[in-house]
């Protein structure tokens, strides 16, 4: 594996592993093999309540489009950001600081506090799949209400967090569009993947500096599921860098 890719041995490795912990931790994902391929993907259904704000109106265009999900995507020039900050605090395992970052943006300058709109209870589900193109994880997910009615792409920016919503299109997270799920040709919504290896760089680097084992997936995942909704319990991160055992020398 690169330092910022992944082949497809290395990705399915760490679902693997999630997966282990997921079972352990009792989280809900599983693994879904396509019928007549090799090919498969971590699932995942939670039913979430949301304010779905119908006064937002968002430019969501962004590196992708509707009909090309794996278009060339061309970064700024480097400079460190808030993402990569928060991305690397995920490889040490400090996700309470980019949860952090946004309560501190709602107390600070209470930039949409109070959403104009009606709460619903919706079922989610989430699949993780691996773009060769890229080779990065994808996040696919759609939503429904429980009478079985689809969100639409504007309800789905609508749920988004307010804080998250101001931030996407210049964060590397920075657009959802609706395209066809790659290994099951129905519509889904996605996490366009064009820049996760630049806010993945960070993650990895600080792993390897640290001599400390990441799970890409899992790193991954704790800085994008947010944005829809999909935590990831802080568990995963203390399964994976378990503390020290207490030295069994005597003082002095």
């Amino acid at each position: 594996m690169s330092m910022c890719g992944l082949d497809e041995k290395n990705f399915y490795c760490c679902c693997q592993l999630l997966l282990q912990q997921s079972e352990q931790l009792r989280d809900g994902w599983s693994w879904e093999a396509v019928q007549g391929s090799e090919e498969g993907y971590l699932k995942k259904t939670a039913l979430r309540s949301v304010v779905i704000d119908s006064s937002s109106v968002w430019d969501h265009e962004g590196c992708g489009s509707d009909s090309e999900p794996h278009t060339s995507c061309h970064s700024q020039p480097d400079q460190p950001d808030e993402e990569e900050e928060q991305a690397a605090a995920v490889a040490s395992g400090d996700t309470d600081s980019i949860k952090g970052d946004i309560d501190d943006e709602d107390e600070d300058d209470g930039v949409c506090a109070v959403s104009e709109g009606s709460s619903q209870m919706l079922q989610y589900e989430y699949h993780i799949l691996l773009s060769c193109s890229y080779s990065t994880p994808v996040l696919y997910f759609r939503a429904f209400t429980l009478e079985g009615r689809s969100l639409s792409l504007e309800e789905v920016w609508s749920s988004v967090h307010p804080n998250f919503r101001l931030r996407l299109q210049n964060s590397p997270l920075n657009t959802i569009t609706l395209q066809e799920h790659p290994l099951l040709g129905q519509p889904f919504f996605m996490l366009h993947p064009c820049r996760t290896e630049e806010f993945m760089r960070p993650v990895l680097q600080a792993a390897q500096d640290q001599h400390r084992p990441v799970n890409y997936v899992l790193s991954w995942l704790s800085v994008v599921g947010p944005v829809v909704g999909l935590d990831v319990p802080l568990q995963y991160s203390t399964q994976l860098h378990p503390a020290p055992p207490p030295s069994s020398g005597k003082p002095d």
